[in-house]
């Protein structure tokens, strides 16, 4: 996996950016070690997901990309960095949304001018969808996840961290469809598998850690409303990620939505930082593991920083 992620962050040169890892200093202490945020929130479309939908259209020859028709469908921030990507290549195509896709992704891709419909209440609905419509009509799907380049793309997040942080003793990272830990965890393991790779999904949509826990993906909707939109929803049947995050991963948390709110409100106190409810989910799962981590250098990857107004003010209305 790693020479495929290497190869990918050779293709992404002059798209992509590679982000800032920033040492904590109210995070630090808190475990006597050090604590780095690998802030993806600045990647170009507001989210790690650019990687992937790059590395996935870029893979694609370049006389092939410029006659074809893409699709893509995404809760949002997937959705964002494939209008971004298009748009930059000159591509054509179209997005699929679920209909309570976040008020600002959706603002956003609006602004960016590609094609976009919304269908189906869950991310996975959506998802199916817009694989049939790329099946029926012979279009090139951009899978949010469930695709090769697209979790080599999300693993060139894991090629800065060792070269950024080569003492790396363990990462925390957001967990929705798997592609980004998947992605992470396939480059560090391999470079040195002592680092711990720590998974963290709301506990209103669990999907991935319950599949985890019945040994196969769970295919019933058990997902609820969650600050977590960006990891919200359930799994496609057959994703390349499950088998790599049961082989890769070595623990999961499941974060309450205080928790996510808290850690939102947090980066705007402490970083002057606008983080997504995905983004808060690394930070709670680091404190939950103060003692477990002590002494140690930890990543916790901040992945976008897309949240609604709607959202932000639930939020700081709950300030006490």
């Amino acid at each position: 996996m790693k020479k495929e992620i290497d190869r990918a962050a050779h293709r992404l040169e002059g798209y992509i950016r590679e982000t800032p890892l920033e040492w904590c200093p109210f995070s630090s202490p808190l475990i006597n070690g050090d604590v780095f945020l690998k802030m993806e929130n600045q990647q170009v479309s507001g989210s790690f997901k650019g990687r992937g939908a790059y590395n996935k259209l870029l893979s694609i020859p370049k006389e092939e990309r410029r006659d074809a028709f893409f699709v893509a469908a995404s809760t949002g921030n997937h959705a964002a960095a494939f209008c971004h990507a298009l748009r930059t290549l000159d591509l054509k195509g179209k997005v699929f949304l679920p209909e309570n896709v976040a008020a600002a992704k959706l603002d956003f891709i609006k602004g960016m001018g590609v094609q976009h419909e919304l269908f189906g209440k869950t991310s996975l609905q959506t998802e199916l969808h817009a694989r049939r419509v790329a099946e029926e009509h012979g279009y090139i799907l951009v899978h949010p996840y469930n695709d090769e380049e697209i979790v080599a793309g999300q693993g060139t997040i894991g090629a800065e961290l060792m070269r950024q942080m080569p003492n790396l003793d363990a990462v925390i990272v957001p967990v929705g469809g798997g592609g980004l830990i998947a992605g992470i965890a396939g480059y560090v393991k391999e470079v040195n598998p002592l680092v711990q790779v720590i998974g963290c999904q709301p506990l209103q949509s669990p999907e991935m850690v319950r599949s985890i826990e019945s040994g196969s993906i769970i295919t019933e909707d058990i997902s609820l409303p969650t600050l977590s939109d960006g990891t919200a929803g359930g799994l496609e049947p057959g994703s390349i990620t499950f088998p790599l995050c049961q082989n890769l991963v070595d623990q999961w948390l499941l974060i309450g939505e205080e928790e996510i709110s808290d850690k939102i409100r947090w980066m705007l106190a402490r970083h002057q930082t606008l983080i997504e409810g995905s983004a808060g989910l690394s930070l709670a799962g680091l404190d939950r593991l103060t003692d477990q981590l002590r002494g140690k250098s930890v990543a916790c990857i901040i992945c976008g920083k897309r949240i609604s107004m709607q959202k932000l003010k639930v939020v700081m209305s709950e300030i006490h």
